[in-house]
């Protein structure tokens, strides 16, 4: 049996109109929906995007602080939460102005594909320098669906779901609702999600396209288990850091969104582009500080209490016209986003909130015109250049005064141009080269303006932005009709680089470091072969270090040039063979994923070893008039394998550990039904 040919891959991230990422002089790679959701729960990003390379997505066995997502070494050094990676959905920022965003909300249920850009053309959609990840909801099928799943798993996992989607004339649409529950492989990690995603597409004709997304999430109470010294983790992987259950750590988030997009074309060289949002997010978090350190008097006490409402609008127009007699497309636009944020802190006294330590609104807008061309120069030459302009103002009104504590209301303005070009040059019709250059720019996130040093009150107004620059050179190949190739080599210099610079007690205080930089390879390759096989490959090669000396801790310690910027893995690798039998209905595939050594601190004097797990994976499809149902079972880390899957950044405490789960299982069935 002949290998079916690959489709050609049509991004819209690099340049924002439809584009094969084959001819485009960017890291760029897309993650289709079978690979979202074939034999995975479609839980959480480190289950798709192991297959790109650069990128690192660890699961912290904690849904109280969310995956570790890190891009090119940017967002490794992150306690909770995505920083330095910028999070999109549906054209709808996941990523608030701040550059602090949540993975938490995406709904892989319903994503049809996930596209993930890195170097220097990430900055061009602002605040972020390793790179933008970007889900896409799918259209609702051609008939009325209904579709429902089962999943059950190790450690009392499952998730339920049901997704209705059709076509109704011009009418398109698609709702998925699901709940995640699981106690966790760790002690005191019990979890539970319910989420709601739904797209709704009404094509007007020659007025535009008009598309409505809402979301929702509701997460009460998710168990904080915290991270782990290397001597608890020898003595006991699955036992919860200390404090988490006399404090009771834990975490609950509730987020609203609504969001609306406008697509006209008008004649056959223009396009308008329109967006608007609003949403609301409530967090209330448990932290686990002794109750001497929570009432001292610049103390933020040991519960969070955030509510933000947070919304923008963004306006883009694209000409496609010619220069030269070559195809020329320019953008332009304007986006505009801002949080309110009412944060307020109170004692953690065992688990019950007391009396109230910090009492602030906080504001945070962004602003930033910019501009994007392409221009195919010739047959052989394409061109991409694109340029930013970025105004980000961060505002505290401090409401909680006291003795010993003053009024620490401030305000402080970030702004920065950012640009980026490119070239392609095709060798052949199936082989390009290409290279690219850019800088970057990274501001403080509100979560890191929090503390200052030393302990002192109110937010850390010192911190500067980073900023970066980019050059980047590769090589794509589209071997045979059935294999595809990808390159890259790059370089990126970081000054005033945004790292911890110590976290105790649930203050976690940054700085700026002097110089780092990075030194990287990637590849990407993957293929079909006759008989019913297939593979997948992503390797990542990344020297990441600090290129000047400087001070981190308490007490202050000196971090020599040459230290590894901790987080960050030096290898990563990827690998996945499946068979497919389509007669029957049947697949089976293996997957091998293998990460370097990773240290835990700027002196570098601890480490999480390497370390290589399998998984195996097999399912089943039958069909039959309206009607499909489809069964997997899965195995990870078929060998059992005892590794941490994640660290937690210079924590003071030399808690720096999250044990991920030895051997575990997971077993699901979906049904839909169209009529």
């Amino acid at each position: 049996m002949r290998a079916p040919a690959l489709l050609p891959e049509v991004t819209v991230t690099a340049t924002r109109v439809e584009e094969e990422s084959f001819d485009l002089p960017v890291s760029i790679d897309r993650v289709n929906r079978r690979e979202i959701s074939e034999d995975k729960p479609q839980v959480n990003f480190s289950e798709s995007l192991n297959r790109v390379p650069g990128v690192v997505v660890q699961n912290r066995q904690n849904y109280a602080q969310d995956l570790q997502v890190s891009s090119r070494g940017f967002g490794a050094r992150a306690a909770f939460g995505v920083r330095g990676v910028r999070l999109i959905a549906d054209s709808i920022p996941a990523t608030m102005p701040d550059g602090q965003g949540q993975t938490s909300t995406f709904d892989l249920g319903s994503a049809d594909r996930i596209e993930v850009l890195r170097g220097p053309f990430s900055t061009l959609y602002g605040n972020a320098a390793g790179g933008v990840i970007q889900v896409f909801t799918e259209d609702g099928p051609a008939e009325p669906t209904l579709s429902g799943s089962a999943y059950l798993g190790s450690y009392d996992t499952y998730k339920l779901g049901a997704k209705f989607g059709g076509t109704s004339g011009r009418l398109n649409y698609v709702a998925n609702i699901a709940r995640f529950q699981t106690d966790g492989y760790r002690e005191h990690s019990w979890a539970r999600r319910d989420h709601l995603n739904a797209k709704v597409k009404f094509d007007t004709g020659a007025r535009g396209i008009v598309t409505l997304v809402a979301n929702a999430l509701d997460q009460p109470e998710t168990q904080d288990p915290r991270g782990l010294t290397a001597d608890q983790v020898a003595q006991d992987p699955r036992q919860a850091g200390t404090g988490a259950i006399a404090f009771n750590t834990r975490k609950s988030v509730a987020q609203n969104q609504l969001g609306l997009t406008y697509d006209l074309a008008f004649g056959s060289d223009d396009r308008i582009e329109a967006r608007i949002y609003y949403g609301d997010r409530q967090v209330t978090q448990y932290l686990a500080i002794p109750l001497f350190a929570q009432i001292a008097p610049t103390s933020s006490g040991g519960v969070v209490d955030l509510d933000r409402g947070y919304g923008g609008a963004g306006l883009r127009w694209t000409r496609f016209a010619t220069l030269l007699d070559a195809p020329l497309t320019a953008s332009i636009g304007l986006d505009y986003d801002r949080m309110d944020e009412q944060r307020q802190g109170f004692i953690n006294d065992f688990g019950v909130a007391g009396a109230l330590k910090r009492d602030e609104d906080n504001v945070v807008s962004r602003t930033d015109p910019y501009a994007q061309l392409e221009w195919r120069a010739s047959p052989r030459v394409n061109l991409l250049a694109g340029l930013r302009y970025s105004r980000v103002r961060f505002e505290s009104t401090d409401y909680f005064i006291a003795p010993g504590n003053p009024d620490d209301s401030g305000s402080v303005t970030y702004t920065d141009t950012t640009a980026a070009a490119g070239v392609t040059y095709s060798l052949a019709q199936t082989t390009n080269v290409y290279a690219n250059l850019g800088t970057g720019f990274e501001t403080p996130t509100f979560a890191e303006l929090a503390y200052r040093p030393g302990g002192a009150s109110g937010l850390n107004f010192a911190l500067r932005p980073a900023k970066s620059r980019q050059w980047e050179i590769g090589f794509k190949a589209e071997l045979a009709d059935a294999m595809r190739l990808n390159l890259a080599l790059f370089r990126i210099d970081v000054t005033d680089e945004i790292v911890v610079d110590s976290a105790s007690g649930g203050r976690t205080v940054f700085k700026n470091a002097a110089k780092t930089r990075r030194d990287g390879f990637e590849l990407a390759w993957n293929g079909r072969f006759d008989n019913g096989f297939e593979a997948a490959l992503a390797y990542t090669w990344l020297d990441a270090r600090f290129d000047e000396p400087f001070t981190s801790g308490t007490p202050p310690t000196v971090v020599p040039a040459g230290n590894r910027i901790p987080g960050v893995p030096q290898q990563r690798f990827f690998g996945e063979l499946v068979w497919r039998h389509a007669p029957a209905g049947f697949h089976i595939g293996a997957e091998v994923l293998y990460n370097g050594k990773v240290y835990v601190n700027d002196a570098n004097s601890e480490f999480a070893a390497a370390y290589a797990i399998w998984n195996l994976r097999a399912g089943f499809e039958q069909r039959g008039g309206n009607w499909r149902l489809t069964q997997f079972l899965r195995v990870d880390n078929v060998g059992d394998r005892d590794y941490n899957g994640s660290v937690i950044v210079n924590e003071a405490n030399r808690r720096y550990y999250e044990p991920a789960p030895g051997r575990n299982w997971l077993a699901g069935v979906t049904a839909a039904l169209s009529f």
